[in-house]
């Protein structure tokens, strides 16, 4: 946080939480809406976050038509259970009925072009997005000429919508609930309702389907965080408040706004207040088409969804490139709208035979290995684990225990240590690492760990993968040791998860296991190509626009230690051809 700028008002609300939990939760006074005129349009526009947050115009219920046959019935209120009335802009075709409705949830303003003179977004072609869409959300000139209606809605606390903003909580998901069964009663609507989006668009369709309101029919969420808490608060124990100051800060609205930044710092541990932001996925049964990509911290959150759902239509496609670009790509768009031709229109189209997970095998920098490969579950069924010892002494890894007893010290702030393998053959890497490491903290009690898996090329230079045109740090993973206790309930032997209950700060010279997980990934090693572990007491990257920050808790050195009854390792999911017929290998490309 900007410690120039004045402190947030701030006020605490008794709340009901998941299981009939009470506890007082902090809220913030949100930020000012701005009303952009035609005058200040440039200066209102472009001086707000890409995300549109800020821009607010006034209320101005009206009903028009915003291109050829699309009308848009602006700022309509709808009441919620307790009364709370928001407001929700909804683009449709002119005199047509019967028509399915996707909806936009999230705490972006629901007009963000309005306050810029070309709405762009980054990485997307200009011209691409039409100044009607709300940000990382469906275009309504796209849809409206499917024959769907669009709704564009700010939820409770949002720009002139009453009460105070809940993130991704239970009084959030219940007021989706309210709205997806006011808007299927409207008599233009076929009564099938459906949500669309990504990131914070995509985090909302997980909450508010684990509520199971009748008329949600099915969900698309693009890159969604799952889990506040371990995915981007507190990932690896590892707290972030820079990025979600940035986040909480900008949220637009005439009340409050529910401070996860003043939560965090007040209850830094697992409790009722993050779980409730945890989705109940065995609850969402409906079709679900999600996506993930490789190298955004939506990653972990995405897959964590797919996984745990009780769906039995439930697909998913894994990429590289940013959720920006691929969110309005040519291609996945016609195939987007097929999936909700199929469950909104009851048009059979052969969707069902859309392979149930699909792959981009990362290979170099822009180029991969494979394109949408199709599997049948994730992880994949022929995974075959094998363990790269690491031996301290020389930086190696191999695929055989170390007897002898190393370890190796590096700075905590400023130092970094790797290790190294030559891979002898073609390896495929798709899945979830684990990082297995016995460490000391030397002339400290406790010690942050960033851990990232990276290629070498034949001359053992980085071989990075881009995004956006920018070299990705590689699959990653972080950990506060104090943090190291895990939740026995949900490990498994591929993917050790904190509890975050409690903390077990360091003696001197204590030396002690730790288990990192490492998100899931699909990457290709060429015959003669080199993994790296990359381990630092910090974030390594340079030139990413996003404002990602950790608050390190980092004093004197790391030391690692390894061999002999220090059995450090990583355990890496590598992938055998589908079929192999001696030296012939099938199904390893598409």
């Amino acid at each position: 946080m900007d410690e120039t700028m004045p402190a947030p008002e701030r006020f605490t609300k008794r709340e009901v939480l998941k299981g009939g939990v009470e506890m007082d939760v902090i809220y913030r006074k949100a930020k000012t809406p701005i009303d952009p005129s035609l005058e200040n349009r440039d200066a209102g526009g472009a001086g707000m976050n890409a995300m549109g947050m800020g821009v607010c115009p006034a209320l101005n219920p009206r009903t028009y038509e915003v291109a050829p046959g699309i009308i848009c019935e602006q700022d309509i209120a709808v009441e919620m259970r307790d009364g709370v009335k928001i407001y929700v802009d909804i683009f449709r075709p002119k005199d047509k009925t019967n028509i399915p409705v996707l909806i936009s949830w999230s705490f972006y303003g629901k007009r963000p072009g309005e306050g810029m003179s070309e709405w762009q977004i980054m990485g997307v072609a200009p011209g691409t997005v039409s100044k009607t869409a709300k940000f990382e959300s469906p275009d309504p000139l796209y849809w409206c000429y499917q024959d769907y209606a669009i709704a564009n809605v700010d939820p409770r606390g949002v720009g002139h919508s009453e009460g105070d903003v809940n993130c991704f909580g239970t009084q959030d998901a219940r007021d989706g609930y309210d709205f997806i069964e006011w808007v299927a009663q409207q008599p233009w609507c076929s009564g099938k309702v459906g949500m669309s989006g990504n990131s914070a668009v995509a985090m909302s369709q997980w909450r508010i389907a684990a509520e199971q309101p009748p008329h949600l029919t099915c969900i698309a969420p693009w890159e969604g965080t799952s889990d506040i808490y371990r995915e981007s608060m507190f990932e690896g124990g590892v707290p972030a408040i820079a990025f979600n100051e940035f986040i909480v800060g900008s949220i637009t609205g005439e009340g409050g706004a529910d401070d996860m930044v003043a939560m965090a710092q007040q209850s830094p541990l697992m409790n009722a207040y993050w779980e409730d932001k945890i989705p109940d996925f065995s609850k969402i049964k409906i079709p679900v088409y999600c996506t993930a990509c490789w190298n955004h911290f939506h990653l972990r959150g995405a897959f964590q969804g797919f996984r745990k759902i009780k769906s039995r239509k439930k697909w998913m496609r894994a990429h590289r490139e940013f959720e920006w670009p691929d969110g309005y790509d040519r291609v996945h768009l016609p195939e987007l709208k097929m999936f909700f031709d199929r469950y909104l229109k009851d048009i059979h189209n052969c969707w069902e035979s859309t392979p149930r997970v699909r792959l981009e095998v990362q290979d170099a920098h822009e180029f991969l290995y494979a394109l949408d490969r199709p599997e049948t579950s994730f992880p994949l069924k022929r995974t075959q684990y094998k363990k790269l010892y690491l031996d301290a002494g020389s930086g190696a890894l191999s695929f055989g225990p170390v007897e002898q007893e190393t370890s190796i010290s590096y700075d905590g702030n400023e130092g970094v240590a790797n290790f190294d393998i030559k891979f002898e053959e073609d390896v495929e890497i798709t899945g979830y690492m684990k990082l297995h490491l016995w460490v000391e903290a030397d002339g400290h009690d406790d010690m942050d760990m960033f851990v990232n898996i990276q290629k070498l090329d034949t001359k053992g230079e980085w071989l990075p993968v881009d995004v956006l045109g920018e070299p990705h740090p590689g699959a990653w993973g972080k950990m506060r040791v104090s943090h190291r206790a895990l939740d026995p309930d949900l490990s498994t032997d591929f993917q050790p998860i904190q509890s975050h209950l409690k903390e077990e700060k360091l003696s001197p010279g204590e030396i002690v296991p730790v288990d990192i997980e490492i998100v899931p990934t699909s990457r290709f090693w060429h015959k003669g190509q080199s993994l790296r572990i990359q381990i630092a007491g910090r974030y390594i990257r340079e030139g990413w626009f996003e404002p990602l920050f950790w608050d390190t808790d980092n004093h004197g050195n790391h030391i690692i230690h390894s061999g002999g009854k220090y059995d450090s390792y990583l355990q890496i999911p590598t992938i055998p051809p589908k079929y192999q017929d001696g030296d012939i290998k099938y199904g390893t490309t598409n």
